[in-house]
């Protein structure tokens, strides 16, 4: 959600604030403004729009020069998406300028505080608080007339602040909500997200929360709020510019789904020892005797990230025969949790940022427990809040719908489920067994978009849909929950995901030709149960798309996917429902990489 640039430097500063946006574009937002320190005359100047990057690029006046700005991209929390909504805030003197991600929790009664003083505010915002706080601060620094707005806040925050006063700096600071420093030379960058930062440079420092920093053209300091100094090293990002690119792609979701092979070889390599039949995690932070200790693991994730770790949860039962549950995280950081010391928990995150995922580790930290994180960015805030864990190296990931990122983390999931096995019970013969099952996935999941012609006419054929069914039963059960989720996200059709043995206590009461049930088939020991689920909706004149092993006699309409391992196949059955929603989505027109009302990262409650 919600984006932040900024820059100190010599460079004409308005020009790159604009990239470094279009480049959070895929992050979700409604609105979007810059504002910058002219050098002439020290004062700063400002532009916003409701809409896209584009709408504010198209007001931005040829005259605009400066070496100075913040920038940013709103997803509207306080107040509906307008101009005068959108960030950065101004006070009224045109001295502060805030960029704000994150939800200041009591802006309400701060603002009727602030209002009683004689403030007039402009907009519905609550972080227009934050700009009146710091304009009013008789602090002799910038960065002490932040720290004592933030005394005052509650809440979540990642903010950037520039003053008229200060033109030498810019003063940043977290709390919940991500900022990273990209250190160039003689010039300093500033960002929320990587992506805006990666075309500049590779050298960053990413902000724990608690801690502020100050930018300046040839240099930079952090400290925590209470201004003790901090020693930061910058890191160097992995990834190039050219990541981030659409390669050739007419989509960001196209791209990343064309690249699964690719990433699944990537999580895969180094880590196989076939000398032992297992793998090596060298993150993970637990040795063979706290493995076995382990009597119950929590999964923990949001959205696909959940979806992620139920299929992981399955693995671990299956072959570490470790009892283990997924739950979002959402939920479980609200009900006060027993959290027992003889449970693992991980946490699951594609941002490695996710604020209620983020949350719990918290919480689940503060009660003692011991946290692994499984998450795709090296650095981020679970990472490092976590005991140890492993990255799932799906590579960057822009469209705003998981792909390539869920079918690592399962993959990952399968590579921790075997090596507890291995270090527990599972035997020589399985391990061997399911290596050579996560050998073949690439060139299966190759198999599989090469069948890209054949899902998009039956794409075509479901998109006049309101709405779909889609069924899977103990392993396939989640698949159907990620493909409904899939289906939902950038589609816009209604969809429901149930388990197929539920299908007679209550759901079968929908099935009429108008909704059609796509189901999830594996040839395994659960395959006649699951062509009775197809028996009973063919005899209620159901439409059906089986995605299955083999094809479907009662289905109208089957996607034959390749066999591995029965405990792998979840990985490849989720490929072929994530073209089947890209190409229904296509088909009905819709804006693939920027579903409505949906962000990337979601770092607020």
């Amino acid at each position: 959600m919600c984006g932040i640039v900024g820059y100190i430097g010599k460079r004409d500063v308005a020009p790159l604030l604009l990239e470094g946006l279009q480049r959070l574009e895929y992050r979700g937002y409604d609105s979007a403004g810059v504002v910058v320190n002219s050098p002439k005359s020290g004062a700063l100047k400002m532009v916003k729009a409701k809409g896209r990057v584009r709408d504010l690029e198209a007001r931005v006046p040829k005259r605009f020069a400066g070496t100075t700005g913040i920038a940013h991209t709103r997803w509207a929390t306080h107040g509906a998406p307008s101009d005068v909504n959108s960030h950065p805030h101004l006070d009224p003197e045109n001295k502060v300028a805030v960029v704000h991600n994150g939800i200041v929790d009591n802006a309400a009664e701060l603002r009727v505080k602030l209002e009683a003083e004689g403030v007039a505010f402009a907009s519905e915002t609550d972080t227009e608080v934050i700009t009146h706080l710091i304009a009013r601060s008789q602090a002799d620094s910038l960065e002490e007339k932040v720290r004592e707005a933030l005394k005052v806040i509650e809440g979540t925050y990642g903010i950037a602040v520039m003053h008229a006063d200060f033109a030498d700096r810019i003063v940043v600071a977290r709390n919940g909500s991500p900022v990273i420093l990209g250190i160039g030379e003689k010039e300093m960058l500033v960002a929320s997200d990587v992506a805006a930062l990666i075309a500049h440079t590779r050298q960053v420092v990413t902000l724990n929360d608690g801690e502020m920093a100050t930018l300046k053209a040839d240099d930079f300091r952090t400290y925590t709020t209470s201004g003790t100094l901090t020693n930061t090293t910058p890191e160097t990002v992995e990834w190039e510019a050219a990541s981030y690119d659409m390669g050739g792609h007419d989509t960001y979701m196209h791209k990343e789904m064309s690249e699964q092979a690719e990433a699944v070889d990537r999580v895969l390599r180094g880590r196989i020892d076939d000398r032992f039949s297992t793998v090596h995690l060298g993150g993970l932070n637990l040795d063979a005797r706290e493995a076995r200790g382990v009597r119950r693991i929590k999964i923990l994730g949001c959205g696909t990230s959940y979806h992620a770790g139920l299929i992981g949860a399955g693995l671990i039962e299956e072959l570490a025969r470790i009892p283990a549950d997924a739950e979002p995280a959402s939920e479980f950081r609200y009900r006060n949790p027993v959290v027992d010391p003889d449970t693992l928990y991980i946490a699951v995150s594609q941002s490695g940022e996710t604020y209620d995922v983020l949350a719990a580790v918290q919480e689940l930290k503060r009660k003692g427990a011991r946290v692994l994180g499984v998450v795709n960015v090296v650095g981020s805030a679970i990472a490092r809040e976590a005991d140890g864990g492993t990255y799932v190296h799906a590579g960057p990931e822009v469209c705003v719908v998981s792909t390539k990122c869920f079918t690592n983390t399962v993959v990952a999931f399968a590579l921790l489920a075997l090596h507890l096995g291995r270090i527990r019970d599972l035997s020589v013969a399985d391990g061997k067994r399911i290596i050579e099952g996560l050998r073949k996935l690439p060139g299966q999941i190759e198999e599989i978009l090469a069948m890209e012609p054949e899902i998009e006419k039956l794409a075509k054929e479901y998109a006049g849909a309101q709405s779909m069914m889609f069924i899977g039963r103990v392993r396939g059960y989640p698949v159907a929950l990620e493909a409904s989720l899939k289906l939902k996200e950038i589609s816009y059709i209604h969809a429901e995901a149930y388990p197929a043995s539920e299908l007679k206590h209550g759901p079968l009461a929908l099935i009429e030709p108008a909704l059609p049930t796509v189901a999830i088939v594996p040839n395994d020991d659960l395959l006649e149960k699951n062509r009775a689920a197809l028996e009973e909706i063919k005899a209620r004149s159901g439409r059906i798309l089986a995605v299955a092993h083999q094809n479907q006699e009662k289905a109208d309409h089957t996607i034959v996917v390749p066999k591995n391992e029965d405990e792998l196949d979840p990985i490849l059955m989720g490929i072929p429902l994530q073209l089947f929603a890209y190409h229904t989505a296509l088909a009905m027109g819709r804006d693939i990489d920027k579903p409505r009302n949906l962000a990337k990262s979601v770092t607020v409650e």
